[in-house]
């Protein structure tokens, strides 16, 4: 049990003594004592007045002389219009260093026996991964890596784009514009390459309109009918009819397009330990369509379309197979969802996709249940928000993406710009130096597009987000390197003496002792709520914490030994949280900066 769950359980038998009343841990709140206050944590008794029928103040009071007799834990607290403050007892907090600072699994949980796994990423074939997959890959890899380490087992999962119109647009243009050329043939990575015929299409599509239209046809009706996309749809009816020279098209463009993704994925340090294909499940998707239609919970229109009507739910009617037979993105929707709980029977099946999908998703999720799909009931969409760069949104088909390659490319290179201009850069040596600007970069990358919640749509600064002195990875990472410098000159013999119960510790030291024994309860608070942005703002907490330390007190020349055996306990315990904390993110925590 953490401290914050020791003050609720005291708190609630101390209101069962008091007034003869019971209440549960929710219903307490409580929050670390301002600095401007004695005292550690604070019990807010507002919310309980109706309960118990006094004022706040009478309640904290009441609440807190009877709590500091009945537990040792506290040695004193003080009232402030009707906010508790409450003081711990030092011993605590020595008690939890010496057990805990050179404890390696801090911060991780035993097993829950409860599975979850986490979609992510889910790119197209028909362009390479962008700036805006970003937010999504880092969000799935991080939140994957915290149910884990809050004992779920977890399967990281990434669902394949690989068949429908948008494919078959790169195929035709292809097919017309390229003249046979290959990523060996250019020197182009492969997903790069079949990205170009995506615009390539858009852009004679958009030539085709314009010529359809100076012939005196609506916009509307031309932008359906230009020769480019007839062709497309050709293409994919073809692809569902299984015709071979079209499927083998299908196959060496997507086999280009992987060899790019897994490049960028491994760059990235992302991995995925099942990989499904759109392409293997739509099939699946029309089976469940098909049983659908003879149970009655679905029905067919006049031109042999599917629907299902979820009027009664407050929604609308919503198509699930095309008159012609073909099927849309709910068709393989369905049979995916059936297909990952057939493989793994997980109790959570979560879907990071941005909001603006969130009606789609949550259709996704009635129609499951209204079919009796088992499993419906544990989809659960991590929703997040679009990121932008300063200079606005970012368009497949019109060419004006980042790329995550280049923006990769971009961050290291503002790393090495920035550490050489700090000038730390002594010592290292090339290889080194390469490998320490990967890591600032990717380090600044992730942690940027995490440090948000992601409800919350944003914009990304790449300048902004490698400040070695802001709310930033490479601050987190510099820290980690700066505490890792102190204990390879600390004489790691001192270490092992026990800290005394009657040792006295700084205030500096208390609050950089409070805060560090939060980070079980802040992993849980991270898991429950889906929100990486926990561990960001948690970490980041602790470096300004530590470096307040280091300001207010010397490690490696305190004035005792007993002392300095004591903060040399907190370097590590720090050190392991800072980067256990980076870890969850997908972030790497340098020795050396």
């Amino acid at each position: 049990m953490n401290l914050i769950d020791e003050i609720k359980r005291s708190a609630c038998e101390a209101i069962a003594q008091v007034y003869d009343k019971q209440v549960t841990a929710d219903e307490i709140l409580i929050n670390e004592t301002k600095p401007e206050f004695e005292g550690d944590y604070t019990l807010v008794t507002f919310s309980l007045a109706k309960t118990l029928g006094k004022r706040p103040d009478e309640i904290a009071q009441d609440l807190g002389a009877r709590m500091v007799q009945d537990n040792s834990l506290f040695t004193g607290f003080n009232v402030i219009k009707g906010f508790l403050n409450l003081s711990v007892n030092q011993e605590f907090f020595i008690d939890f260093l010496n057990s805990n600072w050179n404890e390696k699994q801090f911060g991780s949980f035993e097993p829950n026996g409860k599975k979850v796994m986490i979609e992510y990423s889910s790119p197209n074939t028909n362009k390479p991964l962008h700036f805006g997959h970003l937010r999504n890959i880092f969000l799935g890899y991080s939140i994957a890596n915290i149910f884990k380490a809050t004992g779920h087992e977890v399967i990281k999962a990434n669902l394949i784009n690989d068949r429908g119109i948008h494919i078959c647009k790169s195929m035709v243009a292809w097919l017309h514009y390229a003249n046979g050329t290959t990523p060996e043939s250019t020197g182009i990575k492969g997903d790069h390459l079949v990205g170009d015929y995506y615009v390539k299409f858009n852009d004679i599509h958009k030539i085709q309109i314009e010529d359809l239209v100076s012939k005196g046809l609506p916009k509307e009706e031309a932008e359906k009918k230009t020769p480019i996309l007839i062709e497309a749809q050709e293409l994919l009816r073809k692809w569902e009819a299984g015709d071979a020279a079209t499927m083998a098209l299908w196959k060496k463009m997507n086999d280009w397009v992987y060899a790019g993704f897994r490049f960028t994925y491994n760059r990235m340090g992302i991995d995925f330990d099942m990989m499904y294909y759109e392409s293997d499940t739509y099939l699946l998707g029309k089976k469940i369509i098909e049983k659908g239609l003879v149970n009655g919970v679905l029905f067919k229109k006049e031109d042999h379309s599917v629907w299902i009507d979820l009027t009664a739910d407050g929604l609308d009617q919503k198509l699930l197979l095309r008159g012609d037979g073909t099927s849309v993105y709910m068709t393989q929707d369905i049979g995916t969802a059936n297909l990952k709980y057939s493989d793994y029977k997980m109790d959570t099946s979560v879907y990071v996709i941005g909001d603006e999908q969130n009606y789609h998703m949550q259709v996704l999720k009635l129609i499951m249940q209204k079919l009796g799909e088992p499993g419906a009931d544990g989809i659960y969409h991590l929703s997040y928000g679009m990121v932008e760069l300063p200079s606005g949104k970012m368009k497949s088909r019109e060419g004006t993406v980042v790329d995550a390659d280049d923006m990769i490319d971009e961050m290291t290179a503002i790393a090495k710009k920035n550490t050489e201009e700090l000038g730390k850069v002594d010592g290292f040596t090339d290889e080194e130096l390469d490998t320490l600007f990967d890591t600032l970069g990717m380090g600044a990358l992730k942690f940027y597009l995490l440090r948000v919640d992601p409800k919350k749509r944003m914009i990304f600064n790449p300048q902004e987000s490698i400040d070695f002195h802001g709310f930033t990875g490479p601050f987190i990472q510099y820290t980690h390197a700066r505490i890792s410098s102190i204990l390879r000159k600390a004489n790691a013999g001192e270490v092992d003496l026990a800290i005394e119960s009657t040792a006295v510790i700084t205030s500096v030291e208390k609050d950089l002792l409070s805060l560090l024994e939060q980070y079980p309860a802040t992993l849980l608070q991270a898991a429950h709520e889906y929100n990486p942005s926990v561990v960001c703002n948690y970490i980041y907490r602790i470096a300004k914490e530590f470096n307040s330390f280091l300001v207010e007190h010397s490690v490696l020349k305190a004035e005792e030994t007993s002392v300095k055996a004591m903060r040399l306990k907190l370097c590590y315990l720090t050190r392991h949280i800072l980067a256990h904390g980076l870890g969850l993110l997908g972030a790497k925590a340098p020795e050396r900066m």
